[in-house]
Parts: structure tokens; C-alpha cells; sequence
């Protein structure tokens, strides 16, 4: 449903006009992952923004046009910062000079695999206390439908204005890839979903005087949220899959991988997804569950979801049992080997560790009284339940002194062919040495 032709309100007409001039103040609450590559495309777009965020840190290196998000170019926010078209504050009191705000903040779940929304609910607080007419707000944190109406919308009515009369409300869930080299925050297509006609009209013209990439206009907030939650979904079932044909191909000895390929000539019908030894980020292993959590207010039990986390949860352990029967081969117990991991980033070429697999497949190890090295150029040092690793350099050396070497994040600056050449054996999660040199002992995924 689009709501293109709808006539808008007076106060509607005004903030469009401000935005489709580009002399509205865009406000963007949260300066992570989603924050910071919006308020720069923003800001390059011509607005003048403001980023707020809790943590001072984060605040004093925008301020100081120091970058600290891989999808952000580093040239790019320093001189927005320098042509003072961006600035970031921990100060709420600032969101009365902007005319629009998007809420970018985590929503984690807690230790029953709820939805935490803490965050957004402080962060619609915070805007409540200083929310005046005529003003749009857009959340753009990935939640469960019914988020935007049954939690936002009456806290900002606390303020004694009316949505959808004196201020503007909507849901847009943020898009984000890390790493990815083709889409990114200003060409990903944008959905949105506002509580009113007007809302939904006034927010899709605030992202189309900022973004290339298509508007997608939705009925309701309810349907933005769920569509984002099926999309990670999608995925989250479709890498179960692969992961249990991993599993099942290992029983019958075949190559998953050239089943895969095989399977992807088809060019109909199918989309590849691959194995490997988890799932990381802070989407597509939490996304789901906040589907499964809604799902029982309606007395629905989402089987096939909660069944695809049992598969994609299981594949660390799968990984350390490959890892000790590959070290039996050799005669040698997992207890005292040196494991040599390369890689602890969720996906290859990023610097984000948020629920990484690998940082599980290291506590089962660690268990089991095997000793960790590590190697990953884009993370140089983490702390893991108060333990502190600092990565080695991949070198023939490290390769030589492990017991094995498990390929766990497949970074395009890994030299492949000195790890095959000088590994004693190798686990290899993510195919990479398909093209490369073979030590005697390897097996993949």
C-alpha cells in the first residue's frame, strides 16, 4: 500500500518542504553500526545533523572527525565534521533544534532471549522530554511488530501532543551490511511504515532527499518491523540448511561444498547459502527470536525458526569435534594441542566480533585444554570472560608450531597458499583453500 496521492496536513506540508529543501536539522540517535553511516549520509546530503549518543567516546571522536565504523569512509566524515554539517553530543536538550530524529540503538536480547528494549525505550524518552510540533521520529532499531504503536507511540503522547497530528511517527528498518562492497546505506532500497498516512509520507520524504536507492512505502509501522525480521529470518533458516547438509555430507563423505555448487547452476528456483561454523553479528542470530517471543502472544509456536537456531547454535561444537578427530588422525589429543584459529570477525574483511561464532568455538576449546593462537588482520586484541587475546601475525612460524589450524573467518588478506603449504593440518570452515595449496591433513567443513 503506498500512500503517494494522499493529501497531507498543513504541519505535514511544512516539515516535507523543510526536508525536500534540505534546511531541516536531522537528528540521529545512536552512533554504532546503523548511527554513524546514516547521520554522515545525511550530513553529505546537505542537512545540518546532530548524532547523539551516551557514550562520550564515541561523541569526541565525531566531533574530532575520527572514524571508527568500517562502512564509513574516513575522508567522508572528516569533512563533514570540518564543514560543520555533523556533530555529535550526549546532551538530549538539543533534539529541540532538529526537526527530525532516527532512533539507531541496540536491541539486544536478554539471558531468556527476549527482546531488550531498553535502549529504545530510554532513547524515546529522551526525545519525548524535548519533542515539539510538527516533528517526525523514525526507529530504525530492528524489533518485533508492534514496537513503533505499542511502545514508542505512547511514550512521545506522554508529551501532550498527538501523533499523527502534531508530530510524526514511523518505522524504517535499517539495512546494513558490513563489509559489503556493492550496497551500502545510501543505495540499499528503504522501507517504510508510518502510524498515519502522513507519517508515512513525511518520513519517506526525509530518506528520499537523502538515499539513491528506492522508497518502499508500507501500511503501518507493524509491517516495516516484520518484513525486517523475515528477511534475517529468511536467511537464518536457509544457513541452518546448509549447516545440516555440512553435517549430513561429512557422514557420507561428500564435498558440500561442490554439492552446492552444483546445486546453484540451476538457474531457477534455488539461492545458494553455505555452511560454516555459526552464525555472528547482531542480526541474523537474534533477529528471529524476536519473531518467536511475539509469536506467543498469539498462542503460535514458530517451530521451523526456533529448530534453524537449534542447527545454527550447534555448529561450534560441530567444529572442535572435526577439530579433535582430525588431531586423533595424527595420534594426538585435543587436551595440549595447539590450536591455531584464523580468524575471530563473524564474516570475513570486517572488524566486528558481536556473537562471533569463533569466540564460542574458543570457550569450547579452551574447555576441552587445548591452547589458542589466533590471527585476524581487522581484530588485533579482544577480551573473552575477562581473558585478554592479542593476534599473531600469519607467519610460516605460527603455522608450523600448531597442532592444527582451523580456517574459521576467511579474510581476503590470508595468504591461503602458505597455510597450505605449512599447516599440519587444517580444518577449513569456509572453503577457502579451494584454490590453494593442500597440507596432507586437510579437511573442509
Amino acid at each position: 500500500m503506498t500512500t503517494s496521492t494522499a493529501v497531507v496536513s498543513s504541519l505535514a506540508e511544512q516539515l516535507m518542504q523543510k526536508l525536500e529543501q534540505k534546511t531541516a536539522v536531522i537528528g540521529v540517535v545512536g552512533l554504532g553500526y546503523v548511527g554513524l553511516p546514516l547521520a554522515v549520509e545525511k550530513a553529505k546530503a546537505g542537512f545540518n545533523v546532530i548524532g547523539f549518543d551516551v557514550q562520550a567516546s564515541k561523541v569526541d571522536m565525531v566531533n574530532e572527525g575520527v572514524n571508527y565504523i568500517g562502512d564509513v569512509v574516513d575522508d567522508d566524515l572528516r569533512e563533514i565534521v570540518q564543514k560543520r554539517k555533523l556533530r555529535a553530543t550526549s546532551d538530549y536538550s538539543f533534539i529541540n533544534e532538529v526537526d527530525a530524529v532516527a532512533i539507531c540503538v541496540p536491541t539486544p536480547l536478554d539471558a531468556y532471549q527476549q527482546p531488550d528494549t531498553s535502549y529504545v525505550e530510554s532513547s524515546a524518552r529522551e526525545v519525548a522530554k524535548y519533542l515539539h510540533p510538527g516533528m517526525l521520529i523514525v526507529l530504525e532499531s530492528t524489533t518485533y511488530p508492534g514496537t513503533t504503536e505499542e511502545l514508542l507511540k505512547p511514550i512521545l503522547e506522554e508529551s501532550g501532543l498527538v501523533c499523527g497530528q502534531d508530530f510524526f511517527l514511523a518505522y524504517s528498518p535499517e539495512r546494513v551490511d558490513p563489509g559489503n562492497k556493492h550496497f551500502n546505506t545510501k543505495n540499499t532500497p528503504k522501507v517504510v511504515g508510518g502510524v498515519t498516512p502522513d507519517c508515512t509520507k513525511v518520513a519517506a520524504s526525509m530518506y528520499r532527499s537523502v538515499l539513491e536507492g528506492e522508497v518502499h512505502e508500507v501500511s503501518s509501522p507493524a509491517v516495516a518491523e516484520l518484513e525486517k525480521i523475515y528477511e534475517n529470518t529468511f536467511r537464518h533458516i536457509n544457513i541452518a540448511l546448509a549447516n545440516e547438509m555440512a553435517i549430513l555430507c561429512n557422514k557420507m563423505g561428500i564435498d558440500v561444498w561442490e554439492m552446492i555448487d552444483a546445486a546453484k547452476t540451476k538457474p531457477y528456483g534455488f539461492m545458494a547459502f553455505y555452511p560454516g561454523p555459526g552464525l555472528g553479528g547482531h542480526c541474523i542470530p537474534i533477529d528471529p527470536f524476536y519473531l518467536t517471543w511475539k509469536a506467543r502472544e498469539y498462542n503460535y509456536h514458530t517451530r521451523l525458526i526456533e529448530l534453524a537456531g537449534e542447527i545454527n547454535n550447534s555448529m561450534p561444537e560441530f567444529v572442535t569435534e572435526r577439530a579433535a578427530n582430525l588431531l586423533n588422525k595424527e595420534g594426538k589429543p585435543l587436551r595440549g594441542s595447539t590450536v591455531y584459529l584464523l580468524g575471530v570477525a563473524y564474516k570475513k574483511d570486517i572488524n566486528d566480533i558481536r556473537e562471533s561464532p569463533v569466540l564460542h568455538i574458543i570457550d569450547i576449546l579452551e574447555e576441552k585444554g587445548a591452547n589458542i593462537v589466533y590471527s585476524d588482520p581487522h581484530i588485533p586484541s579482544f577480551k573473552r570472560r575477562g581473558k585478554e587475546y592479542n593476534a599473531v601475525e600469519l607467519a610460516q612460524e605460527q603455522l608450523e608450531k600448531a597442532d592444527i589450524v582451523i580456517v574459521t573467518t576467511d579474510h581476503t588478506a590470508f595468504d591461503y597458499d602458505l597455510i597450505g603449504r605449512f599447516a599440519p593440518a587444517v580444518l577449513d570452515t569456509r572453503n577457502a583453500l579451494k584454490n590453494a595449496a593442500k597440507p596432507k591433513r586437510y579437511e573442509i567443513l
